[in-house]
């Protein structure tokens, strides 16, 4: 199906653009969205007449979404999730979740403008593309923790799923030292034992 482009659409093309693309696609989205129209010669006709105002407006929306990206690039929201001790998730975090998250907090971001490839579904820190107009993105940070507190420790760059602590760091230690100084016992006791033995047969030779 032919369409003509009301706006830049990524990966087809821009705006005024007469693109081919599947029916479903058409009409499932471009169409609803008034992202497009279907190319017939009275559409063609409407969007010259109605270009500049398309221009103007789509201007303005960019601009809009220039100012709002200087305050979103680069902010990080929590996301909290149960998850295994290996860090899998039970369950996922979709663009809905992300978009809540960043609403919660202050941020307005439609699920729309997520660019997520596949739900997240594992502990970490994860960039993650927001669309605010088709010719305006930016990156923000996905923390997902199973506690506040661990999403701070991530945000630091800790590993959370290294179970071993700084206590059995020394435990270990410990145990080290005390088997390295009874082995050094047990050799000052052996060499102790053989001199006394040498000095004995010495003794009885006399």
């Amino acid at each position: 199906m032919e369409v003509i482009l009301l706006e830049r659409v990524e990966n087809l093309g821009q705006m005024g653009d007469v693109v081919n693309v599947k029916p479903g696609f058409a009409r499932n989205f471009l169409l609803p969205q008034k992202k497009a129209l279907r190319a017939n010669d009275t559409n063609k006709k409407a969007f010259e007449t109605q270009r500049a105002d398309l221009e103007a407006h789509n201007l303005e929306r960019k601009s809009e979404a220039e100012a709002a990206a200087q305050k979103i690039n680069g902010s990080a929201f929590v996301v909290i999730r149960q998850a295994s001790e290996t860090g899998g998730l039970y369950g996922s975090v979709s663009t809905r979740d992300i978009a809540d998250a960043a609403t919660n907090d202050g941020v307005k971001i439609d699920r729309g403008q997520v660019r997520l490839p596949k739900p997240l579904k594992s502990l970490g820190v994860f960039a993650v593309r927001i669309v605010l107009h088709p010719e305006v993105d930016v990156s923000i940070d996905i923390n997902i923790a199973r506690s506040e507190d661990e999403a701070e420790r991530q945000a630091r760059g800790e590993n959370v799923l290294d179970t071993r602590d700084d206590h059995d760091d020394e435990a270990e230690t410990e145990v080290a030292t005390d088997t390295q100084a009874e082995f050094f016992d047990e050799e000052a006791q052996a060499a102790i034992t053989d001199d006394t033995e040498g000095e004995d047969a010495k003794a009885e030779e006399a």
